[in-house]
């Protein structure tokens, strides 16, 4: 027989202790990561269900912008008579210099949708600082769509600022992109000219 007797109320090892206080605090950095989560997206839900925007980050541009100028487009209006025309000069300001062939390989497509974007309006709505800033959201629409970026995604970007400050997502897409970020952020008008 042992000469020490069993004591079965000796305290665990200092080891166990520790190795419990870090599962512990692990277990609540990770609960209150979880909450933290849930409480964001409760919050952009609710937003979303109000019809309000939900926050988005501004993405910190990699370098100095990427601008792409198309040929200035003329236009006949859609006013009566036919006899309104514009002239109306647009550059895209793109996500980054990777998407630029990207582009100019949809720029037919994208051109021919503008043209017909444009013919649809008239003098007054294009004299008006509204109606350039809702063309300007149409044509940032047509500029995607060869994209994969769907309608529904692109109705935040249709009320947002439209030279780039806030950032379309991406719905259903119907192609692969090379990024999650659209590859046009923005039009700007270079010339306008309604006659």
């Amino acid at each position: 027989m042992s000469d020490k007797p069993a004591d079965a109320t000796s305290p665990p090892p200092a080891k166990s202790k520790k190795l419990l206080l870090v599962v512990a605090v692990l277990v609540l950095l990770l609960a209150a990561m979880a909450a933290g989560g849930w409480i964001y997206i409760s919050k952009q839900r609710a937003a979303l269900e109000d019809g309000d925007e939900p926050a988005v980050a501004k993405v910190e541009a990699k370098g100095p912008p990427v601008y792409l100028p198309l040929d200035n487009l003329v236009v006949n209006l859609a006013d009566p008579g036919g006899e309104k025309v514009a002239q109306v000069g647009i550059t895209f300001e793109l996500s980054d210099s990777r998407v630029v062939e990207k582009v100019k390989q949809y720029l037919p497509t994208i051109r021919s949708g503008v043209l017909l974007l444009i013919s649809q309006r008239t003098a007054e709505e294009l004299l008006q600082r509204e109606g350039k800033e809702k063309l300007q959201r149409d044509i940032l629409r047509e500029a995607l769509r060869p994209f994969g970026f769907a309608e529904p995604a692109l109705e935040a970007a249709a009320s947002a600022p439209v030279a780039g400050t806030k950032k379309a997502k991406p719905a259903k897409k119907e192609k692969e992109t090379a990024h999650d970020e659209p590859p046009v952020r923005g039009v700007l008008f270079s010339s306008f000219i309604v006659q």
